[in-house]
Parts: structure tokens; C-alpha cells; sequence
């Protein structure tokens, strides 16, 4: 069981996510208002806390600099099977890749020469919608 330390959303794609107190999720599209909402595959990406805690043992980052949606603190997310779902609240998710390709640099990644998001962040599809807000408890199921 994990618990959501933020959730984080941009209007645009290629820019840095903001906090946000709490987000709806809709079935086979995403977070309301995210860019990276949509029919494909990777509609909610979630990292663990404790990996971007480490990281900022080198560079302190704000929740969202990764581009991640969800903080979960207590899930090592890259450690578990494609097809995993989570539960919170009424939102059902299925993770569906771990990890992604970096066409293009962030700009963690031109400061640090390394990022985490394309080792240990993972991405899932939104199965059944409903609210979620900061704190609240994400289980696997």
C-alpha cells in the first residue's frame, strides 16, 4: 500500500507539472486538464518518493519536475509486472510500461547527466474513473 504525496498536471506537453490538491480521472483517457490525457497507453504516470528523494540527495527537484502525475510514497513502481493494477478510491489503473525512452533531454538531464523517470517511472491507463486527492491511499490490487 502506498500513499499519494502529490499529483501533478500540466496544460501542455514538454513543460514542468505543478501540484495540484486533487485530480478526476477518466476511464481510457487520464487525469481531467493533463496534456498527456488521451487513447493510448500512457495516460497516468506514477514514481515512487523514496527515488526522487534519493535524487535530490544530488539536485533538490519539486514534485512534477520528472513529469510524473502521482507521488507515491511505500511502491516501488519499476520493481512490479506490466499489467499490475492499483486502486484508489473508485479509480482502477493498470500499469502498462515501466520506463520511457528520452527523445529529447530534459533539462534535469542536461544539469545531472541522468534522470530517473526513464529507469523508474511507470505508466498506466485508467480503467475506471473517479477522484483521487494528495494522501489518500493507493493499493495493489
Amino acid at each position: 500500500m502506498g500513499k499519494i504525496l502529490a499529483i501533478c498536471t500540466s496544460p501542455r506537453r514538454g513543460t514542468l507539472k505543478t501540484p495540484v490538491p486533487s485530480a478526476v480521472l477518466t476511464p481510457e483517457w487520464g487525469i481531467v486538464g493533463d496534456a498527456h490525457g488521451g487513447s493510448w497507453h500512457r495516460q497516468v504516470s506514477l514514481l515512487s518518493a523514496e527515488k526522487i528523494e534519493a535524487f535530490r540527495q544530488k539536485l533538490w527537484v519539486d514534485y512534477g519536475a520528472f513529469g510524473e502525475n502521482l507521488v507515491v510514497e511505500g511502491i516501488d513502481f519499476a520493481a512490479l509486472p506490466i499489467g499490475t493494477r492499483f486502486q484508489c478510491n473508485d479509480v482502477l489503473l493498470e500499469l502498462t510500461q515501466i520506463g520511457k525512452e528520452c527523445h529529447s533531454h530534459c533539462e534535469i538531464f542536461k544539469k545531472m547527466g541522468e534522470c530517473i523517470m526513464p529507469t523508474q517511472g511507470v505508466f498506466t491507463r485508467v480503467l475506471k474513473g473517479g477522484e483521487i486527492a494528495e494522501g489518500d491511499e493507493l493499493v495493489i490490487l
